[in-house]
């Protein structure tokens, strides 16, 4: 058996990246995605196509910020594997999955050769996530009225919010960029990624409670793909009341009055107390992801 040859698409050949089998429906997941035909990446055995990679960032990003479609072939984990050594860099890979993946040995089998593909190249497991999907039909969550929402201009305050709320977190990529560079980092990137959405800076918002103390904080967004709660936060001193419903309920009335069609969110699946959040909210679980980060231990 010949060695898989590696090859970078352009629009003369993008073609060629639909020529693998989509058992785990990532086309589906991706119907709103845009991609960039030389950021995707193709393995061929014999020239036949044996894995495939596309990299992935926003329209004004000169660099990619993920891999969120990789696939490989039947046996073919190595050359997956090899596909994803030869990227000229080395981003977070996102592996979407059906829910309930695990259930169905056939989706298991898929997704198991890709996880061993991505572990060959060096990469490690990060976390596992759920992607929700609101849409009007499910109806609005009520807004408990217990808090009082405001804009606020001034990013410093959510920056001490971030700082507060992730100093006690359940989330897996905070806990790992707060733990190789600190929580001034963590709010920092946060700030970053929302700035970075394509959505006013007037949806971000402050909760307090009626005596004025800080509750949490809500930003409403939209990333290329569409509207999405980009995160919702207590403070540490005021978890136990089930504010983060509150926060949610909120977002979801702003982007709903925003004209949102749909509304994405996803949270780690041991963020348990956020997963019963989106539940009672009314956000189905509608896929799976699970994210691998570079670790530089190649097998």
């Amino acid at each position: 058996m010949t060695g898989p040859v590696i090859r970078a698409l352009s629009a003369s050949d993008a073609h060629l990246f639909d020529a693998l089998p989509d058992p785990l429906g990532a086309r589906e997941g991706h119907r709103l995605t845009r991609f960039r035909p030389d950021w995707k990446r193709v393995a061929l055995r014999d020239g036949v196509v044996v894995a495939r990679g596309a990299w992935w960032g926003g329209p004004d990003d000169t660099e990619p910020v993920n891999i969120n479609w990789f696939d490989v072939a039947e046996g073919e984990e190595e050359a997956g594997a090899a596909l994803l050594r030869s990227a000229p860099r080395r981003v977070e890979l996102e592996i979407n999955l059906p829910g309930g993946w695990r259930e169905r040995p056939g989706l298991r089998a898929a997704a198991e050769a890709r996880f061993a593909a991505a572990r060959a190249a060096g990469y490690a497991l990060l976390v596992e996530r759920f992607l929700y999907r609101w849409t009007p039909e499910r109806g609005l969550p009520e807004r408990p009225g217990r808090l009082r929402f405001r804009a606020e201009p001034d990013d410093a305050v959510f920056f001490d919010a971030l700082r507060r709320i992730h100093s006690v977190t359940l989330d897996a990529h905070a806990l790992r960029t707060r733990e190789e560079s600190g929580l001034d980092r963590v709010a920092q990137d946060e700030l970053d990624f929302f700035h970075w959405c394509p959505s006013p800076r007037e949806w971000w918002q402050v909760a307090h409670t009626p005596e004025g103390d800080l509750a949490g904080i809500h930003i409403p967004a939209h990333n290329p793909s569409g509207p999405t709660v980009g995160f919702v936060g207590v403070v540490p001193e005021q978890r136990g009341h089930g504010y983060a419903y509150d926060l949610l309920a909120e977002c979801t009335h702003v982007l709903a009055e925003e004209g949102a069609e749909f509304i994405g969110a996803a949270t780690d699946q041991g963020n348990v107390p956020m997963a019963a959040t989106f539940a009672r909210a009314g956000f189905p679980v509608v896929r799976e992801r699970v994210n691998f980060h570079p670790s530089g231990e190649v097998a």
